[in-house]
């Protein structure tokens, strides 16, 4: 049986039952796009390819130790380990995403740096850590979302999935997030987009 044909489950099952070869297709087959999702948060290649060893042997010892049960559901659950490992970095850091509106625009206007006079470069390196510290200040829920969506832009279906919540809530926790974020620029007088509320 080709292992290319199998279903997720499937693949968990055989390893779980000793089968090496079926999470070697796990890996094959969601290496690129979990690698990717981390990338956005870190941006550094050789940090992602740590944190993606991490999450794939997170996984391993998970599913070894039976604690695996998310039936069906292999790639929320990875995805979900490599979310939280690329943020918990991310706090150590305390680096926080440029959020990006729907219409791609970011929320603040940005400027050419390598253009713009020294001024008008410490004034918008002043405005990015102000919304940086913003997004920050957001409830975890509503920053997890809006990370998830505009940093690593998944879906809100695969934003549901990964949360284990369903749509309509993570579809509210985005409304909220972006409300209460308009309103802490606003109260700060950071410019925000005018598009950014319809």
């Amino acid at each position: 049986m080709r292992r290319n044909n199998l279903s997720d489950s499937e693949l968990v099952a055989l390893y779980q039952n000793g089968n090496e070869e079926a999470f070697e297709e796990l890996v094959n087959r969601y290496k690129a796009r979990i690698f990717t999702s981390i990338y956005l948060i870190v941006k550094d290649n050789y940090l992602a390819e740590d944190i993606l060893q991490e999450t794939f042997i997170k996984a391993i010892n998970t599913i070894k130790r039976g604690k695996y049960n998310e039936e069906g559901k292999f790639l929320p659950w990875i995805m979900r380990i490599a979310h939280n490992l690329a943020v918990d970095h991310f706090r150590k850091s305390k680096r926080f995403p440029v959020v990006v509106m729907e219409d791609g625009s970011p929320v603040f206007n940005t400027v050419n740096f390598s253009e713009a006079p020294f001024e008008t470069v410490q004034i918008q390196k002043e405005i990015q850590d102000k919304v940086r510290y913003l997004i920050q200040d957001l409830p975890d829920t509503q920053k997890q979302v809006l990370i998830m969506r505009h940093y690593m832009d998944l879906s809100f279906q695969e934003i549901a999935d990964t949360t284990g919540v369903s749509i309509n809530t993570a579809l509210g926790r985005m409304r909220y997030a972006l409300i209460n974020l308009r309103k802490r620029m606003k109260k700060y007088k950071i410019a925000y987009d005018q598009n950014f509320y319809p």
